[in-house]
């Protein structure tokens, strides 16, 4: 949940401007009244078409550029008031952050607890969907599932505020090699591999193949001798050959484990690198190499709904819970918003600054005086449908039975992938992501009612492990396409939307932001959310001072 820093000609994730444009098309004065220009006119100049007010701060020394790991705003607010449409993890950082200079920040919240998408689900809640069906969640005390954003790389920014805000976090295992890869195109009785003997054959086998051509004079470069055998040696250590050919040396597991006395046992047979390639088995390697992916990862200890009590617990009653936001217009100074509160109440609000991350799939539902371009931008833009089903079992089968401690098994069929939890190890009952199918796949397993999409989940996964249907205990899904105030998991940018609609987006309509993982180019993460929040802070605190000065 690719990945770029929020913002176009904004700031980046270091908190640096780049690409600012000093000047834009049609924003230059006149030469006679150019001396007439004040700092405001200039900076208010630059916002209005489509460059940095932040980055034109900095450059007249108005701000200090922000770091990464602390955002730091020079000057005071003196109380602006700023009104801010969602409690996810965007908005309560925008208030958390706008707040330590002096914002006068309200949030209004459709829901009655904060974090939008970013959601535990423990025994006891209640999870509604949009057609109205209902689930109790039933899990055993102690347990959880996070049916949203559920884990963190270590070069995000979340990182940094799970630090700022005293966030315990712990490892999440993304990629364990005794996990499977299942593939229903594999041929018979090769249908699940672990990932070791899988990976470990298809490095050895292409390393192989390498070593031959090497050894035959077959590469396009001419290479010494020296250089021959350096290569040669590199591919017989990371391939794992012997003599040149690749060989199971202990990297693919063994039939009988190694103990004592005479057991040395006995290693698995090596996988021939054809029968792995028309399974598709390779086609998994890609996504443990992706940058946001890779092995070492993290969790908040006890749930993934960490960061938004954190952030909730520092705004108090600055956030409304169960404010139903019906209409959004703009004012000569500032924004007027119409909503109805948790006991259906309707209530006006007034602020000199409106930061929206509200979804663009509700958004556009909502009644607005948005320009017709910029409204129609918003209904253009879709998300992807994603969907998760938590199972609790019985018994810790996956650790007991196949010694997989965490980790992701990956399968061609609908549910996509089984998650192992990452904590609770050696317990008793444990819940597995038994089901995370986005794009089609989500469509597909979304559509269905709860209890058929549990039904797909075990009958899937039992190919997997036999385990399961003994060891049910319960289950809840989430269909985030049917989700209310979300209607979908991210947003789902085309190549065409970025280079159209998203620089229109990025601009205010008067003193109106979108804000949001939807407003970032780290979309699917909550990374996305936070750094589009700091570029909006940042943009607007830089247009108040600019009209202070």
């Amino acid at each position: 949940m690719d990945h770029v820093p929020a913002g176009g000609d904004g700031v980046t994730a270091q908190g640096k401007p780049f690409g600012a444009r000093s000047d834009p098309e049609g924003g230059k004065p006149a030469s006679n009244c150019s001396a007439m220009w004040t700092r405001r006119s200039f900076v208010e100049s630059v916002a209005a078409y489509g460059g940095s007010a932040y980055a034109a701060m900095v450059a007249l020394d108005l701000l200090s550029p922000a770091k990464a790991s602390a955002l730091t705003l020079e000057g005071r607010a003196n109380g602006t008031k700023v009104i801010i449409l969602g409690a996810g993890v965007g908005g309560m950082c925008a208030a958390y952050e706008l707040g330590k200079v002096g914002y006068d920040c309200t949030l209004l919240e459709a829901r009655m607890r904060p974090g939008g998408r970013v959601l535990t689900m423990r025994g006891g809640d209640k999870h509604v969907e949009s057609d109205g069906t209902e689930q109790t969640v039933q899990f055993s005390e102690g347990l959880y599932f996070n049916p949203g954003p559920a884990r963190v790389p270590q070069h995000h920014v979340t990182m940094d505020y799970y630090r700022e805000l005293g966030v315990q976090v712990e490892q999440f295992a993304v990629v364990n090699m005794a996990a499977y890869y299942h593939s229903t195109a594999a041929d018979p009785g090769r249908e699940k591999v672990r990932m070791r003997e899988a990976q470990a054959a298809m490095r050895g086998h292409v390393a192989e193949m390498l070593s031959k051509a090497v050894s035959r004079d077959a590469l396009d470069q001419p290479l010494t001798a020296d250089d021959k055998a350096k290569l040669l040696g590199f591919l017989e250590v990371t391939g794992g050959l012997k003599k040149g050919v690749y060989v199971n040396s202990g990297w693919a597991g063994y039939k009988q484990w190694p103990t004592a006395g005479n057991q040395a046992g006995v290693l698995n047979d090596p996988l021939d690198l054809w029968p792995l390639i028309r399974g598709g088995f390779g086609n998994n390697v890609p996504s443990e190499l992706e940058i946001d992916l890779q092995h070492t990862m993290f969790q908040p200890v006890g749930g993934i709904d960490a960061l938004p009590k954190a952030f909730a617990s520092r705004l108090g009653n600055r956030i409304q819970y169960g404010a139903l936001v019906t209409e959004i217009r703009k004012t000569a100074n500032g924004a007027r918003i119409v909503y109805t509160d948790a006991r259906g109440r309707r209530q006006v609000a007034e602020a000199d600054y409106c930061i929206c991350t509200i979804p663009l799939t509700v958004l556009s539902t909502i009644q607005s005086d948005f320009s017709p371009t910029f409204a129609s931008a918003i209904g253009r833009i879709a998300y992807a449908p994603s969907t998760k089903v938590g199972i609790e079992f019985k018994r810790r089968f996956w650790e007991e039975d196949d010694r997989i401690m965490a980790g992701i098994s990956r399968t061609d069929q609908t549910i996509t992938q089984i998650w192992y939890p990452a904590y609770g190890f050696l317990g008793k009952r444990g819940v597995v992501t038994a089901a995370y199918a986005s794009f089609a796949r989500g469509v597909t397993l979304g559509n269905l009612p709860h209890a058929q999409r549990v039904e797909m989940a075990l009958s899937q996964g039992e190919k997997i492990h036999p385990q399961y249907r003994a060891e049910f205990a319960n289950a809840v899904s989430v269909a985030w396409a049917k989700m209310p105030h979300n209607m979908g998991a991210w947003v789902n940018w085309t190549d065409a939307q970025r280079k159209d609609e998203y620089p229109l987006l990025l601009k205010p309509e008067g003193r109106i932001y979108l804000a949001g993982e939807h407003m970032s180019y780290i979309n699917s993460w909550q990374a996305g959310a936070l750094e589009s929040a700091r570029y909006t802070v940042q943009a607007i605190h830089a247009r108040n001072r600019a009209g202070a000065a």
